[in-house]
């Protein structure tokens, strides 16, 4: 009796997701992917299962991804101090290097290979593949920390067109050949907005923007991006979650319909804002 009620249950999950299947298909869907998800085993193979079962369902899935942890740590090891201002790693040329190394060599090369070992297929794609992402210094205080000066998105929707899931490492080049350590919220935005995404959903380690953010139920499930400067006024937008907020709205105003702040420690987070009524996080209009 208990197993023809589970199939019963999962008849009905996946009837409830077909809407969300059809508006879906076909459709590019960027995610941006860091924090406690990508740090954890468990959690780091329910996303890339979420990422291969979406692709499988016909949606167009674009992962960039992050590693500022792998970066301090491999830095460490190397014997070299990190520092930073206002939130950005300050990038000479030596850690642009181990940037370029930990997040296009490593990271990327490990998330290909855990998607192919679940049944999808990848490729993975650096900002300098295909002149990708152009850069120019942000501020000159912080050495190699790149400013975007351009997305050409024709690497990536070559991948897509091929059948295969692009991942984007955020390193990005210049005409005298640097590369630029390029913060991925940033770089999620531009791509998504460069490929007119049907959604952006960006990896947090909180459950979503907080009314109070002692207090996970005041989450506030949907802003308009009119609202959002009210919102900081407030405080309610503060800290670390002003850059995230600004990609999202940049995101939005390039054309992609709607960009999702979701909690990346909950398993399957993607499947659950992507394909369910109630969704999970914030989402931006």
């Amino acid at each position: 009796m208990d197993e023809i009620l589970s199939n019963a249950q999962r008849a009905k999950v996946l009837i409830e997701a077909l809407p969300y299947i059809q508006r879906y298909n076909n459709k590019i869907v960027v995610v941006k992917y860091g924090g406690n998800a990508m740090i954890n085993e468990e959690l780091q193979k329910a996303v890339m299962g979420d990422i291969v079962l979406l692709s499988l369902i016909g949606v167009k899935v674009v992962l960039v991804h992050g590693g500022g942890p792998e970066i301090s740590d491999t830095l460490k090891a190397m014997g070299k101090k990190t520092e930073f201002v206002d939130g950005l790693r300050v990038t000479d040329r030596e850690t642009a290097e181990v940037v370029q190394m930990v997040l296009a060599g490593k990271i990327s090369k490990n998330l290909v290979n855990l998607i192919g070992n679940m049944g999808g297929r990848a490729i993975g794609l650096s900002g300098m593949d295909g002149r990708m992402i152009e850069a120019k210094k942000l501020r000159e205080e912080l050495g190699y920390v790149g400013d975007i000066v351009s997305i050409d998105p024709r690497p990536i929707q070559d991948v897509l067109d091929k059948g295969y899931i692009p991942v984007v490492s955020t390193v990005g080049f210049d005409n005298a050949s640097n590369c630029y350590n390029i913060n991925a919220d940033t770089a999620a935005s531009s791509i998504a907005g460069t490929l007119k995404a049907e959604s952006l959903i960006s990896m947090t380690d909180i459950s979503g923007l907080l009314r109070d953010k002692n207090d996970p139920s005041t989450l506030i499930h949907v802003v308009n991006i009119s609202e959002a400067p009210q919102l900081m006024r407030e405080g309610v937008i503060s800290g670390g979650m002003i850059p995230k907020v600004e990609c999202c709205i940049e995101a939005i105003r390039r054309g992609v319909k709607k960009v999702f702040i979701i909690d990346g420690r909950i398993p399957h987070s993607i499947l659950i804002e992507t394909l369910t009524d109630e969704g999970i996080g914030t989402m931006f209009v």
